[in-house]
């Protein structure tokens, strides 16, 4: 193609059909955030879905064929029977809100593949960091964006959190900001290959309440408490329901033996008497599991 990036181009080509980019997606059948990554120039389009993307721009402009893609984007526009000198600057497109890390594709097919595993509603259960013997509950609402990872909205009466959950080889890791005091937030959970996760454990990683903010790692539990259901809208308003809740679980209200999950001795003493030499959430003792009576996949 020419020195013009095709993302330009294709910018340019649905302003002249006065096509969304969601229409689009729809027209070829395909995902929008493969659309969304086109128009941010992250990735080309394949052989296949730039033929098809052609063929489509066709049924409205008469011989338009794959090789009008080389074309300047002057030339593009004297195409559609636009004077060239007409056409406004066009403004270079956002940054994407997302995550620029070198795996990132990777990052999108591996939440294509299983993170439908984990859409839905959460609640967190994690101990009280200023209130000994205390614990605190958040819910989370976790969908795919138009990025195509897994969006993370998190909060509480007292907070409110914002990132992304990504699963890769087996583990599920999140980046979060609190949005009310901008801090960055971390977490590494257990992973499962069940089709439905309804319960995963891990360990985060947040600021702490001294004077420094010093950095304090913790157990997390998270348990389904609803499914998504499709309306946008709905799913939002729910979560924003679960959100306003009170934090601070009431006392005695967490079971014995999550309490024991979440708070266990660790370091010299600890490890002396068979137990663990670092803080961890290991795989022989993880709560992550999918449905009670999961049904077998079919042959």
């Amino acid at each position: 193609m020419t020195g013009t990036p095709f993302s330009e181009k294709l910018r340019l080509v649905l302003k002249m059909l006065s096509m969304s980019a969601a229409k689009l997606a729809s027209e070829l059948a395909i995902d929008k955030s493969v659309v969304s990554r086109w128009l941010k120039g992250s990735v080309q389009p394949s052989a296949h879905n730039l033929s098809l993307l052609s063929a489509l721009v066709a049924t409205r402009v008469e011989g338009f064929r794959t090789l009008d893609w080389e074309r300047s984007v002057e030339s593009l526009a004297a195409l559609f029977g636009v004077d060239p000198g007409a056409i406004p600057a066009m403004r270079p497109p956002e940054p994407p809100r997302a995550l620029p890390l070198a795996i990132w594709d990777q990052m999108v097919s591996t939440a294509a593949l299983r993170g439908h595993a984990y859409e839905g509603f959460f609640r967190s259960t994690r101990p009280h960091p200023r209130s000994t013997g205390r614990f605190l509950h958040e819910y989370g609402m976790i969908r795919r964006d138009e990025n195509g990872l897994l969006r993370l909205n998190m909060g509480s009466a007292e907070t409110v959190v914002d990132g992304w959950m990504i699963p890769l080889h087996g583990q599920l890791y999140s980046i979060c900001a609190d949005v009310n005091t901008g801090s960055l937030l971390f977490g590494i959970f257990n992973g499962l290959g069940a089709s439905r996760v309804d319960v995963f454990d891990g360990l985060t990683l947040i600021p702490g309440f001294d004077q420094g903010r010093s950095p304090m790692a913790t157990a997390m539990l998270c348990e389904r408490v609803g499914q998504l259901s499709g309306d946008r809208q709905a799913d939002d308003a729910r979560f924003a329901e679960l959100a306003s809740q009170n934090p601070l679980a009431p006392e005695g209200s967490v079971p014995e033996h999550i309490q024991k999950h979440l708070v266990r001795d660790f370091g010299p003493a600890a490890l002396a008497l068979g137990g663990d030499w670092l803080l961890n959430m290991s795989l022989a003792r993880t709560m992550s599991r999918g449905p009670e009576y999961e049904t077998p996949p079919k042959a």
